[in-house]
């Protein structure tokens, strides 16, 4: 029996990503080793790349899983180019282990660091490849190899990963240390967990059509498992196909799991509508328009994160513009889970993070501006793609599992006015005219064009300390009446009788509910 384990290979462009794929690999697939022409055009990889290689199941596993012999490690070339970091991230949310390759002559680079990141949010395995080292003098190449793993042990240390672990040194161009390098895998890698039995779910990155067969979706299945004459649905286009045979780099299969990198074929439909999309068991998944995550800052993003901002959020293949709005739990709990029946206090802003991360109890609101389709506890990644791509700023900003989400296309009709999100609001005024040590006239407290009887009934406070009630409206213009029941302080009445009412301050201060209009004023 073979099992199918996903490798990343991630990195900075030109670090020889492509090269390390192919010196590991036995198999290509149809989109392996840069095959798009475009790529060949430019000399980068600009799409996910597939191959593989067959090799014996670690002895270990015997114990536990015996009647798996063979271990197939499908490697997932993912480009390393600033402007495709999208095409990243969707590639390492397919992978059980990620090889981060770097250039022996450059070290860790922009893109590397985001790498990094992605592996660490993700919580993927990590091996360090450090790569081209036939480049480096040969005299000097081993005090140079010495320097640069200190230098990356020290970057580990600064992460979720094991700083001890074993970092390769690698040439894929003159295979120099590549068996080394397939059997430290083999001695890391674990036995992966594979939820088989839920509803199917295949992340699809190439579609196209072969005449007189059908249209050939290539992907990954990321849940559930597959087989012949199963009926599937593409829900991009609300249609259902059955899966007509189902191969495995080139060779048939009658069925394949979570986990495995396959190609399906079904019935003709037009493939440019599933470049790249989602495959699932009929009726599983549906159009998600707005979703509510516990916020996970990155503290490599060096730039505040504001309410009513857009950015890009990643979900699987799919990345699309979402608006922000961020609020806190005024409980301030760690670990909290978003409950919409709770009451929120919006939050303007979040400064810049630190670099030694914090953890704090802030959710944010993304309304999709395009709908996605996404299982109910995935991972979203939000980042600045509009940030310059030759920057050497990280632009990945936060992430977060779907705590909450809506499949309502109308919900800030029907459903945001639920949540209890407000913003602290406060009115000054002062008080004109002491009528008695219980009553006063107050001004400038409302604008002359405000309606002052919604605030009827409204507790307001002094400066000095004293509570008192707006009790009616005065005048044509802004003065309210205010009752002080239990009178006002010695201090405070000798203070407005010396004529000093500046000195006086009257504030108004309540709760306005940032998405139900109808509960705009609540102390």
């Amino acid at each position: 029996m073979i099992i199918n384990i996903n490798i990343g290979l991630l990195g900075h462009v030109d670090s020889g990503k492509t090269t390390l794929a192919r010196a590991l690999s036995t198999i290509a697939s149809t989109a392996a080793f840069d095959k798009n022409p475009q790529s060949q055009e430019r000399g980068i990889t600009l799409d996910l790349g597939f191959s593989a290689v067959v090799v014996d199941a670690p002895a270990r596993w015997k114990t536990f899983a015996p009647d798996v012999d063979k271990v197939q490690f499908t490697f997932v070339d993912c480009p390393g180019h600033a402007s495709l970091i999208r095409t990243i991230i969707g590639g390492a949310q397919i992978i059980d282990l990620m090889l981060l390759v770097i250039d022996a002559q450059k070290g860790i680079q922009t893109q590397t660091a985001e790498c990094i990141v992605i592996g660490e949010l993700l919580k993927r395995k990590l091996i360090m490849v450090v790569n081209k080292i036939d480049l480096l003098v040969e005299k000097t190449r081993f005090v140079q190899l010495q320097k640069l793993n200190t230098k990356l042990r020290k970057t580990l240390e600064q992460t979720t990963f094991d700083a001890d672990s074993n970092i390769y040194n690698v040439s894929a161009l003159e295979k120099t240390n590549i068996e080394v390098l397939l059997e430290g895998i083999l001695s890391q890698i674990e036995f992966p967990k594979r939820h088989t039995d839920a509803p199917l779910v295949m992340y699809t990155d190439h579609c196209f059509s072969i005449k007189g067969q059908g249209t050939i979706c290539t992907g990954t299945i990321v849940q559930g498992s597959i087989t012949v004459n199963d009926l599937i649905e593409i829900p991009v286009i609300k249609e259902q196909r059955k899966v007509k045979s189902i191969q495995m780099f080139h060779r048939p299969v009658q069925s394949a799991s979570m986990g495995d990198r396959v190609g399906i074929c079904v019935p003709q439909f037009n493939a440019k509508m599933l470049e790249r999309g989602v495959l699932t068991t009929p009726g599983y998944l549906h159009n998600i328009y707005a979703a509510c995550i516990r916020l996970q800052r990155i503290r490599f993003y060096k730039f505040a994160i504001r309410s009513k901002s857009k950015l890009h959020v990643t979900i699987g293949h799919d990345t699309v513009m979402a608006n922000i709005t961020l609020f806190r739990s005024a409980n301030d709990t760690a670990n909290e889970i978003f409950d919409i029946n709770k009451e929120y206090e919006f939050v303007e802003e979040l400064e810049p993070a630190s670099s030694v991360q914090t953890e704090d109890s802030t959710f944010a609101l993304l309304e999709f501006q395009t709908p996605i389709l996404a299982d109910t506890n995935s991972t979203l990644i939000a980042a600045k793609l509009d940030l310059d791509a030759q920057s050497n700023c990280c632009r990945l900003a936060f992430w977060g599992r779907m705590q909450w989400y809506t499949h309502a296309n109308n919900y800030t009709l029907d459903v945001l006015p639920k949540f209890k999100v407000f913003k602290r609001k406060t009115k000054q005024g002062f008080i004109q005219r002491l009528v008695n040590e219980h009553e006063a006239i107050v001004e400038n407290l409302f604008s002359k064009q405000g309606n002052r009887e919604i605030y009827v009934g409204k507790q307001v406070e002094l400066s000095t300390g004293e509570i008192g009630v707006i009790e009616s409206t005065f005048g044509q213009k802004s003065k309210v009446k205010v009752r002080f029941n239990n009178g006002l302080t010695a201090d405070t009445l000798n203070e407005l009788k010396g004529g000093r009412f500046s000195n006086v301050k009257v504030m108004l201060n309540y709760k306005k509910y940032i998405f139900n209009k109808q509960l705009t004023l609540v102390q």
